[in-house]
């Protein structure tokens, strides 16, 4: 099959001769008129023999065909939109596209989103509200069919997304969700997944336990710092409000992490632990302290939610929670797919809530618990 390329040259005034490799090139898409053109035929002739309509002979149909595929010819999504009011196409906004549970997660989204003829955007707003509104106006005004999204760190006022839901715009919040907005959700036990790390720590020997959390305006941050207290509590040690730090962008921005942990390490009292509560606040916090020649597990334990492969193999290797993301990502467009396909208005939502899993390893097991080995 060949790809129909047309090229326009270009003369300048200054040049008598120019390369044709120095040359501007414009694409331009092959069209029904050029197919009409190439074969003597009319565009309305050759319209309906590409959709098979009854009207048009086999031998008509058959040389259409022949020559389309021959051009390598597609039907115009945007013209196609206009007609069926649909774009066959979801956009997909979130923080990171390099952070290892984002880019899970849209191995998941795009998955069933081949499976079922759609085409996926996606946007990374890096945690600015700014950003995120950009994506957004841009994908609402490229005819998109549907939104999945996990909201930017910075993101307080979510009048844009309330106001495009309410006026039809189907919406799947996966990850960082909207509360106030009545659509489909999928999560993990974000409470469970922090509860379980701290019970691991306390029972382990650390008794001193901080905390690191992305922004607190997130739904994730809210319910994984109260899992975190809800196990201080259960074992009888009382909470410590400067062992509770908090990251505007997530680990995004490293500096943030390091002012956290500094603060944490100035104190008169310094933690014997820490529970990173994102992806890059965990690698982040490994980082600083590997700088800073603190022992990991010997001087302060460390574990946190990440869905990266590489923390087993980093030394110590790091204890993680891990979030099923990829499953995430399929639920989610599994969930918007049904949004978008329904006869009918859609006034039934649900919430999808996927269990962590913790996965431990040497950097949070307390030096006096670990076994001896004698060679």
């Amino acid at each position: 099959m060949f790809t129909l390329l047309m090229s326009k040259l270009y003369l300048y005034p200054a040049c008598e001769l120019i390369n044709l490799r120095d040359c501007p090139m414009k694409f331009e898409a092959v069209t029904i008129k050029d197919i009409a053109k190439a074969l003597g035929l009319s565009t309305s002739t050759v319209s309906r023999a590409l959709r098979d309509s009854y009207e048009i002979s086999p031998e008509t149909k058959k040389l259409v065909l022949e020559y389309a595929e021959k051009i390598n010819y597609h039907p115009n999504p945007i013209a196609l939109s206009l007609r069926e009011r649909r774009s066959r196409s979801i956009g997909v906004i979130v923080a990171e596209i390099a952070n290892s549970f984002f880019s899970q997660a849209i191995d998941g989204i795009e998955s069933i989103a081949y499976k079922n003829g759609y085409n996926v955007i996606i946007s990374q707003s890096r945690e600015s509200f700014e950003r995120e509104q950009i994506h957004l106006n841009y994908l609402t005004s490229r005819s998109i069919d549907g939104l999945i999204v996990s909201v930017a760190s910075e993101t307080k006022d979510f009048r844009n997304f309330k106001d495009l839901h309410d006026k039809g715009m189907p919406i799947v919040f996966f990850d960082r969700v909207v509360t106030d907005i009545d659509t489909h959700k999928v999560t993990v036990d974000n409470y469970q997944g922090a509860y379980n790390a701290t019970r691991h720590l306390i029972e382990k020997g650390f008794k001193q336990i901080a905390a690191i959390a992305n922004s607190e305006v997130l739904s994730i941050s809210r319910e994984r710092v109260a899992g975190y207290k809800a196990a201080l509590a259960d074992q009888g040690i009382k909470e410590k409000d400067s062992f509770i730090r908090h990251c505007a962008h997530g680990g995004l921005i490293l500096s943030e992490v390091e002012e956290a942990v500094s603060g944490l390490l100035e104190q008169k009292t310094k933690p014997d632990a820490i529970l990173a509560l994102s992806d890059k606040i965990t690698t982040g916090c490994f980082r600083i302290l590997k700088s800073r020649e603190i022992a990991v597990p010997d001087e302060i334990g460390l574990i946190g939610f990440s869905n990266s492969d590489l923390t087993e193999l980093i030394g110590p290797p790091l204890s993680i929670i891990k979030q099923p993301a990829f499953e995430m990502g399929e639920i989610a467009t599994g969930l918007l797919l049904q949004l978008i396909e329904s006869k009918r208005p859609v006034t039934e939502f649900e919430t999808k809530t996927l269990a962590p899993q913790l996965i431990l390893r040497e950097s949070s097991v307390n030096k006096k618990d670990r076994p001896v080995i004698i060679r």
